[in-house]
């Protein structure tokens, strides 16, 4: 059953994501609300003391009006905690709706060559996990609050609200252009410092190439050129933003002092309302209500990192929305049937194959050959549905093979791609893919490619860890823990892209008995090859040239019309190869 999957202008799972919060944000907006009311209770206690205590003289009323800030001081404290501590569980709530999601759309990024195809995705999330209880998410919650002082402030007197609301609308003002200002180079900056880590990992991943060639001073200088960039563009940035911040703090100080100032001079004209301490609340409430914007435009680079990382993400979440959910169809028995095969590299125009047709019946295994670029590994990965098709289909048991959910298929198929990974782990962990090890399964496959003793006799036997990226194993080591990770748990269908590049003549060996032996178990196999030793055990044998299908059929009848093709080129050319095998490959 073929999924339907949503298109990008479908719902944001971000934006889904967040609104299922939206219960944590009104409890914290109003314990905001609540704190920020509590700021005021100084200057309550400070006019208080002069209109009560100082008149009556009263020890009594100090002490009582005493305890009420103090405990007005716990109530905002606990208050600040709780909010807090509720912004970090959504931010853990949403990191942990989203995750698994992430992570699977970053290995079909990778899959399909598209962006996102790197780790930067999961720091995106990390990014907007821990901006959630920032500074600045929470000083906007506190926007609101600003209002209510504002509304005070015109109550107390006119003149104070409109100056307060001219400095409201002169630190937006800083925060537009502290925006327009840094967003160029932080955004770029960023782009720089991902590119210099990607740069970073893939000279990791070939540190022994690079040292045996002596190439480490000008990786090292290629490095430096994309870091100097990125700290060049973050220092533009943070001057400038330096800049918006210091004459946001200059907005607010002479906000503050100049209400002062004309709660002075409105007391002195007999026109303030409440007396002369209303001239030291109007000046603090000034201060309030330019707070949140203050503490926005001092976070601003946390504002510019969560934006980016939000527009990553949910770009590229929105371009690989997740599959619906589908019929669970019944385990293949390894009939496979390629149909009109036109395909290349994702995102791109080229086709590599051309209109490649065959079938092959359970337990049949069919060599492909061919030279180098005439599409083997891309039809490989075709065969178990890892790149789309431009046209045609992969079908097995009349199942298209890349629409099938590769949970559901995946332990019912064998793969051993050309280029090698064994992931950080145990040789029991590898070859059971990384599922419940089941001992007598792992040692089957293991015996079955002819790994077993030498496993046993390791110090740990199949509790050895193979090191990071397999490390610690030679190169045909790790092709049969590979192969032996493809048999595992008797799949019915395989797919071995040059699986004895790397094997001496005890491993060619043993991949021809396993082959033997599985395909008597009715399991199907296609191997892409270039070496002969394979062909002994295969039925059918495909030739690709130029992405094209140059004969298929029985082995024996394949070889022998290569080999009456080699003649006949021989004769015309007799420096040509004789061999069929050779010629079909060169």
């Amino acid at each position: 059953m073929t999924p339907v999957r949503p298109g990008p202008s479908g719902p944001s799972e971000l934006r889904e994501a967040l609104e299922s919060l939206k219960p944590t944000f009104l409890r914290v907006f109003w314990f905001s609300v609540l704190a920020s009311l509590l700021v005021l209770m100084p200057s309550w206690y400070m006019l208080e003391v002069y209109d009560r205590v100082v008149n009556s003289r009263n020890h009594l009323t100090l002490t009582m009006l005493t305890l009420i800030l103090l405990a007005a001081f716990v109530l905002m404290e606990v208050l600040e905690w709780a909010r807090a501590e509720m912004m970090t569980a959504a931010g853990i709530a949403f990191d942990t709706r989203l995750r698994d999601r992430v992570f699977t759309a970053m290995f079909e990024a990778n899959l399909r060559k598209l962006p996102g195809a790197t780790a930067q995705p999961m720091n995106d999330l990390r990014t907007i996990r821990e901006f959630l209880p920032s500074p600045a998410l929470l000083a906007a919650l506190e926007a609101p609050v600003s209002i209510v002082f504002l509304a005070i402030l015109f109550a107390i007197h006119p003149v104070l609200g409109w100056s307060a609301l001219v400095g409201a609308l002169v630190q937006a003002l800083i925060g537009w252009l502290n925006e327009r200002g840094t967003k160029p180079p932080l955004v770029m900056a960023n782009r720089i410092a991902i590119e210099a880590q990607q740069y970073a990992d893939g000279s990791l991943r070939n540190a022994q190439v690079i040292e045996s060639m002596g190439m480490i001073k000008d990786i090292h200088r290629r490095w430096m050129v994309k870091q100097r960039m990125f700290l060049n563009l973050q220092a533009v940035a943070s001057d400038k933003a330096g800049v918006w911040q210091a004459l946001g703090k200059f907005t607010s100080i002479t906000l503050s002092s100049a209400l002062l100032g004309l709660g002075a001079w409105l007391l002195l004209r007999n026109d303030l309302r409440g007396g002369g301490g209303m001239m030291i609340v109007g000046s603090i409430l000034g201060g309030r209500v330019l707070q949140p914007a203050l503490v926005v435009v001092g976070q601003w680079r946390s504002v510019v990192n969560f934006r980016d990382a939000w527009r990553r993400l949910d770009q590229m979440l929105s371009f690989l929305p997740p599959p619906a959910e589908t019929m669970k169809l019944p385990a293949p028995r390894g009939a496979l049937v390629v149909e009109g095969l036109m395909a290349g590299a994702p995102n791109s125009q080229a086709m590599i194959l051309r209109g490649v047709q065959f079938a092959v019946s359970p337990g049949e295994a069919v060599a492909v050959v061919g030279p180098s670029a005439s599409g083997k590994t891309t039809l490989a990965r075709l065969l178990v549905g890892l790149w789309p098709a431009a046209s045609g289909k992969v079908r097995l048991d009349g199942v298209d093979v890349f629409t099938w959910d590769k949970s559901q298929l995946g332990p019912h198929i064998g793969y051993l791609p050309q280029g090698i990974e064994l992931f950080d782990g145990t040789i029991a962990e590898n070859i059971a893919r990384f599922g419940q090890v089941e001992p007598h399964k792992v040692e089957a496959a293991a015996k079955l490619v002819g790994v077993h003793e030498f496993i046993l006799a390791l110090p740990q036997g199949y509790d050895t860890p193979v090191g990071h990226e397999g490390a610690v194993l030679s190169g045909g080591q790790r092709q049969r823990i590979a192969l032996a990770r493809a048999l595992y748990g008797d799949p019915v269908f395989v797919v071995l892209d040059e699986p004895n590049s790397s094997l001496d003549d005890a491993g060619d060996a043993a991949l021809a008995s396993a082959v033997t032996e599985m395909k008597k178990r009715g399991t199907t196999f296609v191997v892409m090859t270039h070496r002969t030793s394979i062909l002994a055990v295969v039925d059918k044998m495909l030739v690709l040239r130029d992405g094209q299908a140059q004969a298929f059929g029985p082995r024996d009848e394949v070889l022998q019309a290569i080999a009456r093709a080699a003649q006949a080129h021989a004769q015309q050319a007799p420096a040509r190869p004789a061999n069929p095998f050779t010629a079909a490959v060169a």
